[in-house]
């Protein structure tokens, strides 16, 4: 084993809560690595649509600890503008009345209220949430991680036990089903669409009577389209009777979307659990172990309420 500094500490999992994670440590001091085993550009966490919204994630409050920590950062992001990726968009969430959001982000959102039926149909929600550019704030999250003195390295990780570190955290996102092991740990397939947008520059998240889901994101490399929720998928490849069908509900919300310019397809899958592992843990020799694992569609709404977490987790 490589000689140890006292506060070193290893990384496993390059995707959005592994490198937010890794620079929250960095910027406290620490001698920090990531193991990822993909390129960040990547990664699960470049799929992402992203919009800020705790999203079938559990433990509820924590969630919404974490979730109103990192509206704090991403407002502060937006705020500074590029290139961080981070904008303040208008949208609505369908299916959602004021009640279901008044107990915890009232006072905190400004400018919530319900949505008016020229904004929507149906029942909804009128916010001013963060939407990220994961192209964009993937490699800004790296860079500023670099930057901090970190060093990003491109690997396989068999076990836990190969990192040469005082302290292991685990971001290993779906690999902790393996790495851990974590049977608990499943995928939700999502399958996206990216068309040219038409010029729409709200979004918009809605659930129909069947379940079916449609949102759509306006990003800066174009009109983001969802999407699907399909558990225990593993297959990374697009399938072209879905991506229709994401095209056709859109289209149903907004016609100007019927027609669109197909740019990409874009799958990814979702690292679900039950509820998020945060806490500290053991390797075999003692050494410490804390996980951050299991967020599900949700990683990039609490990535930096949990890196903090877990920050204090090592400290502690």
């Amino acid at each position: 084993m490589a000689s140890e500094s006292s506060d070193e500490i290893v990384v496993v999992g390059g995707g959005v809560v592994g490198l937010t994670t890794a620079l929250v440590l960095a910027e406290r001091g620490a001698s920090v690595r990531v193991w990822t085993r993909d390129a960040v550009e990547a990664t699960t966490s470049a799929v992402a649509g992203a919009l800020w919204w705790p999203y079938r994630i559990e433990p509820v409050a924590a969630a919404r600890a974490w979730a109103l920590r990192s509206l704090e950062v991403y407002e502060d992001l937006a705020a500074r503008a590029a290139p961080a990726g981070v904008r303040m968009v208008e949208g609505v969430l369908g299916e959602t009345g004021l009640d279901e959001t008044d107990g915890w982000l009232a006072g905190r959102v400004p400018g919530l209220r319900a949505s008016t039926t020229d904004e929507y149909a149906g029942t909804g929600v009128r916010a001013r949430l963060p939407l990220i550019d994961m192209p964009a704030h993937l490699p800004w999250l790296r860079e500023r991680f670099v930057a901090a003195g970190g060093v990003v390295e491109t690997r396989t990780v068999s076990s836990f036990a190969e990192a040469d570190a005082p302290v292991v955290v685990n971001c290993a996102g779906l690999a902790a089903r393996e790495l851990v092991p974590d049977p608990s740990v499943r995928p939700v397939r999502g399958q996206l669409v990216v068309v040219e947008n038409p010029g729409i520059d709200t979004w918009l998240v809605t659930t129909d009577a069947a379940g079916e889901h449609a949102y759509l994101f306006p990003q800066p490399g174009g009109l983001v389209l969802g999407g699907t929720s399909e558990e225990d998928a593993w297959s990374l490849e697009p399938d072209p009777a879905t991506a229709e069908a994401i095209i056709r509900r859109c289209a149903a919300l907004r016609p100007e979307i019927a027609g669109a310019r197909v740019l990409e397809h874009r799958v990814g899958l979702r690292p679900t659990r039950p509820s998020v592992r945060l806490e500290r843990d053991a390797l075999p020799d003692g050494r410490l172990l804390v996980h951050n694992y299991g967020h599900g569609g949700a990683g990039v709404t609490v990535a930096w309420g949990c890196a903090e977490e877990a920050a204090r987790l090592v400290s502690d």
